[in-house]
Order: structure tokens, then sequence, then C-alpha cells
């Protein structure tokens, strides 16, 4: 089964799982490889270039993430519980600081 995440709530749910990415304080080749995810694509996820997220990815991400699958995607209880807002928003890692300063 195919199962292609919305456009409007696919940025959403990747910002949800990079906030999961760093609190578990892992790089993307880390989260990727503990997901059994290619480096690349995982990515690409991540920069929002890959349109088409399979549900059997999204399974993935949420048990290296450890969470359960339901508990990824509700992003309304996120909210709810007072999450940060949910819009995506970029997080500039030490080197690149490093490198504008």
């Amino acid at each position: 089964m195919l199962f292609v995440v919305a456009q409007t709530i696919q940025p959403r749910l990747i910002a949800r799982v990079r906030r999961l990415r760093l609190a578990h304080k892992l790089t993307q080749k880390a989260l990727a490889e503990k997901a059994g995810l290619g480096y690349k694509y995982y990515q690409h996820v991540e920069a929002g270039r890959r349109r088409d997220i399979r549900l059997s990815t999204l399974e993935k991400l949420a048990k290296a993430c450890e969470l359960e699958l339901w508990k990824l995607v509700n992003l309304d209880a996120e909210m709810a519980a007072g999450g940060e807002d949910t819009q995506s928003k970029y997080v500039v890692s030490p080197d690149r600081q490093r490198r504008k300063g």
C-alpha cells in the first residue's frame, strides 16, 4: 500500500522528525542508519525535496525515534501540549555558525 503524505502535513511532520532527531542528539546520517534508510534519501526527506514519503518510511523513522507511528503523526497533540510552532524551522549546526561568524 502506498501512502503519500499530503503536502500540507509533510512540512509539519518533517519538522517534527527533525526536532526528534536533534533531541536524540543524532546526525542525519545516524538517524538514517538507525531507521534503515539511505543517508542521501533521508537528507532529501528532511530538506523537503522528497514529495512521496511512504508509510513504511514513516514507520521506520518513528521506530528510530523510539515512538509508535501514531505518536509521530499526531501533530495536533503536539500543539495541544504546548509544542513549538509547527512551521518548519531550520537549525544551523555549530560548524555552519562558526563559518558565518
